[in-house]
């Protein structure tokens, strides 16, 4: 196990440079960049662009430089200093803006992730276990409609429904009084206040595609041979379910635990937008759109590294899981 794992890492570091280098070349591929962007914003506005003005930040930036001279003082500042490079719209460093959100994004996303399972799991099983009666075509219906309504709308509606019925404002994650004050206790409690609507709407898709995904998995394992067997032999049915074709049905989970959070992290943007979440999915569409290389860049580049290393844990999982599977040379 510890060789295979070595093995890994030794091949993620030029996955992860490979991943890199798309990212930054995409990044540039549309027309243009953030200062021609940035000068025909200042001129729909009516404010006067010096050239001269576009000129010097163009060459602060390296803008005027080569591609891959660019990548190459971008990468290298990464990799020898930690230098993730100057974002050019919020006139801050990349690594202080992407680690003021990460913590933020990652609890939201992980509570989402443990909130689908916990709920998604149970149901799953009971479903499977009780085919085709009615509380099974319930769950089936509803986990449908999960699956099949988009995150922002449930947003918008749980918004209009909360200000007209409660009166109460659901945006955002912390207080009015609590946005720019340091942490403490306080500032805890207030956030756990605001966290479990953007963690609902967030699992709902997970959690409704999960249950199907555990009864699905259930369904196939129950008619085995080695479950009628063990059924034969007189092992207590809540028992048996629970402790050989759960764990096998569950294999999917394990074996998806690296895309989720990534995937959570870049599925959660336009909630986060209508839900005016302080998560890095805002921001990174901004950075998007408006070029800011540098920041857009870095975002990529953080998504590929947890989805990688994501990737590595669902294996090391499943060979812990599952007996079945071993991680031979």
């Amino acid at each position: 196990m510890l060789g295979y794992v070595l093995r890994r890492v030794t091949i993620m570091i030029p996955t992860l440079l490979i991943i890199s280098i798309i990212s930054f070349v995409i990044i540039q591929l549309p027309p243009g960049d953030y200062l021609t962007s940035y000068a025909a914003q200042l001129r729909t506005m009516g404010d006067i662009v010096q050239q001269e003005e576009i000129d010097a930040l163009r060459q602060r930036y390296g803008l005027g430089q080569p591609v891959y001279v660019q990548y190459f003082k971008w990468i290298s500042g990464i990799i020898l200093r930690g230098d993730w490079g100057q974002s050019m719209e919020w006139q801050k460093p990349v690594r202080d803006l992407i680690w003021e959100r990460l913590a933020l994004t990652m609890v939201l996303s992980g509570v989402s992730i443990l909130v689908s399972w916990f709920i998604a799991i149970p149901i799953g099983v009971y479903s499977a276990t009780h085919q085709y009666s009615i509380p099974d075509y319930i769950l089936s219906i509803i986990s449908f409609v999960g699956v099949g309504t988009p995150g922002f709308m449930l947003a918008l509606v749980i918004m209009y429904v909360a200000m007209t019925a409660f009166g109460l404002n659901v945006g955002g994650l912390f207080s009015q009084e609590y946005l720019a004050a340091p942490w403490s206790w306080a500032k805890v409690v207030d956030m756990l206040k605001h966290l479990w609507i953007p963690v609902l709407i967030i699992a709902l898709g997970s959690t409704a595609g999960s249950i199907r995904t555990t009864r699905a998995n259930l369904l196939d394992e129950l008619n085995k041979p080695y479950v009628e067997t063990a059924r034969a032999k007189g092992l207590p049915e809540g028992r048996l379910v629970w402790k050989y074709p759960v764990r096998v049905a569950l294999n999917p989970f394990f074996s998806t635990v690296g895309w989720s959070l990534a995937n959570l992290i870049s599925g959660e943007t336009l909630v986060s937008v209508v839900l005016s979440l302080q998560t890095i999915g805002p921001m990174m569409l901004r950075a998007l759109t408006s070029q800011d290389m540098y920041l857009a860049g870095s975002f990529l580049l953080l998504l590929s590294t947890m989805t990688v290393l994501g990737t590595l844990i669902s294996d090391i999982l499943l060979a812990w899981v599952d007996p079945r599977i071993r991680m031979e040379a």
